[in-house]
């Protein structure tokens, strides 16, 4: 099932995988700067995450929709997601906000004022790749929510041992392996499903730890 939202930056587009039963919560999630909603983790949790009453919105930006192949500035990506949370809380059921890299970004800038209950950071890019000195790490500090971080060991935009002490509102779930978009190397002894695995189950507990 599919929904479009109009938002000043255009309309998004949000994909539902609908709880299994009673709905308990809803995850909105966000895509990053450079792919969509098919990335790997994305489906993962939108394939795991409903058997436990959570339902899954995928969350394509305006500009995704558009069609565009870039993204736009920081401040249009939040006016692009900000009406699309407001929607979803208005199912009623707790909301938690989150995305892969520049959606984790949106979720952790915006999360707060759009009476979500936790924020998902997936692959949250702390850095530009090679710069460490332009860190991002005060947009995840004060999402002033509760925040799961899951990291995957590789990620050139910052690997867990990057990661600031984080307040006790917080959590960093770091994966053995995995680069920016979680993909594991062949010669790893622990395979591509089963880091998705680790990521699913981290979140669905995490998630129903907020209910």
């Amino acid at each position: 099932m599919q929904s479009l939202v109009p938002t000043p930056a255009g309309d998004a587009r949000i994909s539902y995988a609908p709880a299994a039963g009673t709905a308990r919560a809803v995850l909105a999630l966000g895509h990053g700067a450079g792919g969509g909603i098919e990335a790997r983790d994305l489906r993962a949790l939108a394939e795991a995450l409903p058997p436990l009453g959570i339902t899954v919105a995928l969350v394509e930006q305006p500009w995704r929709v558009a069609g565009k192949k870039v993204a736009p500035a920081p401040r249009t990506l939040d006016t692009g997601w900000v009406p699309v949370a407001e929607r979803l809380r208005e199912e009623g059921l707790p909301l938690v906000v989150g995305g892969r890299s520049a959606g984790a970004r949106v979720a952790c800038r915006t999360g707060a004022a759009t009476g979500a209950v936790g924020v998902l950071a997936l692959a949250f890019p702390l850095h530009p790749p090679g710069r460490p000195e332009r860190s991002r790490a005060a947009e995840l500090l004060e999402s002033g929510l509760p925040t799961l971080v899951v990291q995957g060991a590789a990620d050139p935009f910052g690997g867990p041992q990057e990661f600031p002490e984080l307040p006790g509102s917080h959590e960093l779930v770091a994966l053995p392996y995995g680069g920016h978009g979680f993909d594991v190397p062949k010669r790893a002894s622990m395979g591509q499903a089963e880091v998705l695995e680790l990521i699913t189950g981290a979140v669905g507990r995490w998630v129903l730890a907020l209910l």
